[in-house]
């Protein structure tokens, strides 16, 4: 089995950490504690000159929920365009309806606007009000992949959705589990889902470098960083389930 794995990649040092370890596909983001946004343009520069592996960016102007704003989804449409002039692989995003549907017009503008790149709906797809009938959406509308933990916090918790979901996809539209992947984990979500392409952000905490620290702050300076060792561990496990 072909097995691939994406890796988040929050900073260039991750970015260039996953792509030593192995990982087949960096989703560069910012803002880890929104759960991803829209990286700048001399984040996306830097990281597409320095890595050779495939490079998606998220296109995601804020944190919250995924129904936007007029002025907002022009600013998605403008970095879609900056990540295609920055020679990126991919994008990443997914707009809603207030009624937890896919907002077909608007997502299908941003496909357009990226085409040739490929383009990932991300887990806006797990706060949808029905998993299978936004799947066929997606198909629809010709995305090439979806990131979902299965409607669930976790991919363990969702495993079974996930099961249910590569089932229906039936290799129209990639099912990527993501979520809480870990090495521990990964060969019972390969084993159980089916699924050939993983995401993982295989994070760590690390404590600031600085020598002068503000106690009076009352705040601890630690930063997301890529856990080399751990990518490495997640592609033995699912190497040595193939």
């Amino acid at each position: 089995m072909n097995y691939k794995l994406e890796v988040i990649g929050f900073t260039l040092e991750s970015c260039i950490v996953a792509q030593q370890a192995g990982a087949h596909r960096i989703e560069l983001c910012d803002n880890p504690a929104e759960g991803g946004t829209t990286p700048s343009y001399g984040f996306i520069k830097e990281a597409r000159e320095k890595l050779q592996i495939d490079l998606y960016s998220m296109i995601r102007p804020r944190g919250g929920d995924f129904l936007y704003s007029d002025e907002e989804f022009e600013i998605m449409c403008e970095d879609v365009k900056v990540c295609k002039s920055l020679m990126c692989d991919g994008v990443v995003f997914g707009i809603l309806n207030a009624d937890g549907t896919v907002d077909r017009k608007r997502n299908a503008k941003l496909l357009e606007l990226a085409y040739p790149m490929g383009v990932t709906f991300h887990r806006a797809f797990d706060r949808t009000n029905n998993a299978f009938d936004t799947l066929e959406t997606l198909i629809d509308l010709g995305f090439e992949r979806v990131l979902t933990s299965g409607l669930k916090p976790t991919v363990t918790e969702g495993k079974e959705l996930l099961k249910a979901l590569v089932e229906k996809a039936a290799e129209r539209i990639i099912v990527m589990p993501g979520s809480g992947i870990r090495s521990n984990n990964i060969k019972e979500i390969a084993a159980i889902t089916g699924a050939t392409e993983f995401h993982s952000s295989a994070r760590k905490q690390v404590d600031s470098k600085m020598n002068y620290i503000n106690e009076e702050m009352n705040e601890k300076l630690t930063a997301v960083l890529t856990d080399g060792e751990e990518i490495k561990k997640i592609l033995t496990e699912l190497n040595g389930f193939s």
